[in-house]
């Protein structure tokens, strides 16, 4: 029996290596209340959830969720528990995405659809270590 040496294993074929990227969401307030405007809240709220669907649809969304206010903050060796975070609303990371991506760039055009910016938010945008343990 011949064998073909022009057709390659798939396992020689080297794939475009992913990463993972976060997304962690700062400030960005929309200067709706969802008491007072709940069609303004609403309609602000639907920019998010088209540009995820979107992030969705091309395969690079991973998850993602906004975070409660508050919490608490351990910090030192002493390990002291406070209220918090308190920090500047600007400051305070509201959610994350964690996406798919080939590069750092990728991923930084990625979040350029962010309906963030609009209310001058920050996305920081970090890669995620892959440890094995």
């Amino acid at each position: 029996m011949k064998t073909n040496t022009n057709v390659r294993d798939k396992a020689d074929i080297k794939q475009p290596t992913m990463s993972k990227y976060m997304f962690l969401f700062r400030g960005g307030e929309p200067g709706v209340d969802p008491m007072s405007d709940p069609a303004g809240f609403g309609a602000y709220m639907m920019t998010w959830k088209t540009w995820m669907e979107n992030l969705a649809k091309t395969g690079k969304y991973l998850g993602g969720d906004p975070l409660e206010p508050g919490g608490k903050t351990v910090s030192g060796k002493a390990m002291k528990m406070t209220d918090g975070p308190f920090m500047e609303g600007k400051e305070v990371v509201g959610g994350y995405v964690i996406v798919e991506a080939a590069s750092l760039d990728e991923a930084v055009a990625m979040s350029k659809g962010c309906p963030i910016y609009t209310h001058d938010g920050v996305v920081e945008i970090r890669a995620v270590q892959h440890l094995d343990f």
